[in-house]
């Protein structure tokens, strides 16, 4: 009996094998029509023409792609040359990403492994204390950033009142704002996965680097970050795809002079004036380039695997 209910459970007998694929059903059902369907209603979008006062017009054409890329002057009748505008937009949002997940990880793996190396007691404890920004709306979080970075904040006051400046930090408007909105807004997503990996790190390998004379650093670069290396990979992921397209902290920190590709998309499709198919061209040049640096990721980590 013992062993029948153990062969019947196990990997390799698949017992669900027959009912699998309805097993699955409703999980494909949800991410074709919550993921699937609206990336191909943008991409169909994409390619269709403006309405005067909003929405489309059914009749195919590459003129959003080209208002992207191209500047043809203000009637549309001039020799083509490249749109910097879009570009420039486009990679500000890229540094803004990528220095937002520099920043959590640097932030992020001391406070994962510190967490990690707690007591099995208030492990839980700190991890609860990590997810309480969470139960407050993004929205709200944010303008409470704005609040606090403000000329007549909290912060400045208390530096004024302690003498540190004489006059109060113009930070609002700025890049450094929209960077500390990324950076508080997804601290948690680098912080999590880090500490899931190392919680499962065996710590006897460092014990044993150390009775072999290893320095710290050379334990962390060597035998630590190799084996949390997955937890890293995805804490950055999580990090710097949804701060590329987010368009909160650019719209509420940043002003006009540091938008960023989720706040030209968001225009985009909001009233009457909107561009629907340059949004939905942005989206998918978006999508585009994130697609890409994933199967780069992909690609990496399958070749490791092999290697390995």
């Amino acid at each position: 009996m013992a062993g029948g209910a153990a062969s019947g459970g196990s990997a390799a007998s698949d017992t669900y094998k027959e009912a699998r694929h309805w097993l699955l059903m409703p999980s494909w059902l949800v991410l074709g029509f919550f993921v699937f369907a609206p990336v191909c209603v943008m991409v169909i979008y994409s390619f269709l023409t403006k309405e005067f006062r909003g929405g489309v017009i059914w009749e195919p054409t590459l003129a959003a792609y080209d208002q992207f890329f191209f500047d043809r002057g203000l009637f549309g009748d001039s020799d083509p040359t490249l749109q910097w505008t879009y570009i420039e937009i486009f990679w500000r949002s890229i540094w803004q990403a990528g220095l937002a997940t520099i920043m959590s990880l640097l932030i992020g793996f001391p406070t994962a492994y510190f967490i990690a190396t707690r007591p099995d007691g208030t492990r839980a404890l700190w991890v609860f204390l990590i997810t309480i920004p969470y139960w407050v709306n993004l929205l709200i979080r944010t303008v409470s950033m704005k609040f606090l970075l403000r000329d007549e904040g909290p912060m400045n006051d208390a530096l004024l009142n302690i003498g540190l400046i004489g006059e109060p930090l113009q930070i609002i408007n700025t890049n450094l704002a929209v960077q500390l909105g990324l950076f508080y807004s997804y601290l948690p997503f680098m912080v999590l996965p880090i500490y899931a990996s190392i919680e499962r790190y065996n710590f006897t390998m460092s014990e044993a680097a150390a009775d072999l004379y290893a320095t710290k650093f050379t334990t962390l670069r060597r035998i630590v970050l190799p084996a949390v290396k997955p937890g890293v990979i995805a804490g950055c992921i999580l990090v710097f795809v949804p701060s590329l397209g987010a368009f909160l902290a650019p719209d509420l920190l940043g002003g006009a002079k540091n938008f960023m590709i989720g706040s030209l998309i968001e225009e985009q499709f909001k009233g009457n004036a909107g561009n629907w198919p340059f949004g939905a061209a942005a989206s998918m040049i978006l999508l585009s380039m994130v697609l890409v640096l994933l199967l780069i990721f992909a690609q990496q980590q399958r070749r490791a695997g092999a290697a390995t």
